[in-house]
């Protein structure tokens, strides 16, 4: 408003002044005729204000309100938002790092479970194989007493025979028969 009575003051001076070039022919320069500029301008300026306080600007206003309530509540949704989202974010990684757990629990048991059960077929293998060494051990025994006297019949034999070739007469098969037995027995003691 100060602007607009400095720039009336101004008008009003130049209006009882002589103005440069005004006697040359234009009529706004002209002093006459600036009563009704001023009147003019003064009337079309008024009007523009009214026009614009009355009608436009309450339209921009409003619209600059509605506008900023609008921004208002979409930074309060857009936050209520990203809390919801950290809280499901939370939940997430709550439920990945209990199904880690839950997985490293569950490797962990079965890891036991597979080391108590390799071990226990182990221990059943070692048991077959230890029975079985007995049985092929017993075996062995008897597969030497059998062979033994095996070895001591036709040692006896071939023995018989031999003394019967260098002697050209049959010799008394128990005599031969007790020296062969005496040598397989000391025999199989050194190696018993």
């Amino acid at each position: 408003m100060k602007k607009f009575c400095y720039t009336f003051f101004v008008a009003l001076t130049f209006y009882s002044v002589k103005a440069f070039g005004s006697e040359a022919g234009m009529p706004q320069l002209n002093p006459e005729f600036w009563t009704a500029q001023i009147f003019w301008l003064l009337l079309i300026f008024f009007g523009l204000y009214l026009i614009i306080w009355k009608v436009f600007l309450p339209k921009i206003t409003f619209t600059v309100e509605n506008r900023k309530s609008k921004i208002v509540n979409d930074l309060d949704e857009s936050q209520k938002l990203k809390d919801k989202a950290e809280k499901k974010l939370e939940e997430y990684n709550q439920i990945i790092e209990n199904a880690k757990k839950e997985a490293k629990k569950i490797i962990d048991e079965n890891k036991k479970k597979l080391d108590q059960d390799i071990d226990s077929k182990k221990n059943k293998f070692n048991k077959q194989i230890e029975d079985e060494i007995k049985v092929i051990e017993k075996e062995i025994k008897i597969l030497k007493k059998s062979s033994i006297e095996k070895i001591s019949s036709i040692a006896e034999e071939t023995a018989t025979e031999l003394v019967k070739q260098i002697v050209d007469s049959s010799v008394n098969r128990s005599s031969v028969a007790a020296a062969v037995n005496e040598i397989t027995k000391k025999k199989t003691e050194k190696y018993s």
